[in-house]
């Protein structure tokens, strides 16, 4: 990893450009730097999530993803490098189906909502799906590994997984059930 800083406003970017950890310098507007940005912004958003009340298991497994998210951002950060490992991606998939197996089967599409915590874990998932679309828009220019992306494929499903799971945990007296879509067409047949 590059030099830690001792000072944040440094000056050096004030001409459009920023420095990664392997001390190139790119434009701000670079996609690299786009999706270690979107990173950025999930990790953020996921400490917002944590700000909310939420079961001690989901609150454990989303302080591990922020520092799992750090290490994709450095790998971001430094091109060539791997620092995210395809263990990963296998909690990820084993979170899955564990929080996913509790849950009744969907019959309609879900609308972000219901509890505080569910929503904001709604919005998580967005945030996470336009991180995806910047590293795979960087993986059409340059290599990069393909662990971040699968990375964040399985996180959005999960953050989706888990909004359903705190909409029923209920914390905050909110929630209960997810919000679902009322379809036009299925109103009209007389099927909701």
């Amino acid at each position: 990893m590059g030099k830690r800083l001792t000072r944040i406003a440094t000056r050096t970017g004030d001409d459009g450009t920023t420095g990664l950890a392997d001390g190139a310098r790119v434009a701000k507007s670079h996609r690299r730097v786009t999706a270690m940005g979107d990173v950025d912004e999930l990790n953020s958003q996921l400490g917002v999530l944590l700000t909310e009340p939420l079961p001690d298991d989901v609150r454990a497994l989303l302080q591990r993803v922020q520092q799992q998210l750090f290490d994709l951002g450095g790998e971001l950060s430094l091109p060539g490098q791997s620092l995210l490992s395809v263990d990963a991606v296998a909690g990820l998939d084993r979170a899955l189906e564990h929080y996913n197996a509790a849950l009744p089967p969907l019959a309609e599409f879900i609308l972000p909502g219901g509890a505080r915590s569910a929503a904001v874990a709604h919005v998580a998932r967005t945030v996470t799906r336009r991180a995806e679309r910047a590293l795979v828009a960087l993986g059409e220019a340059e290599a990069v590994n393909a662990a971040p992306r699968q990375y964040l494929n399985r996180l959005s499903d999960l953050l989706f997984v888990l909004a359903r799971v705190l909409n029923r945990a209920n914390l905050d007296g909110l929630g209960g059930d997810d919000v679902y879509w009322r379809s036009r067409r299925l109103e009209r047949d007389g099927q909701t």
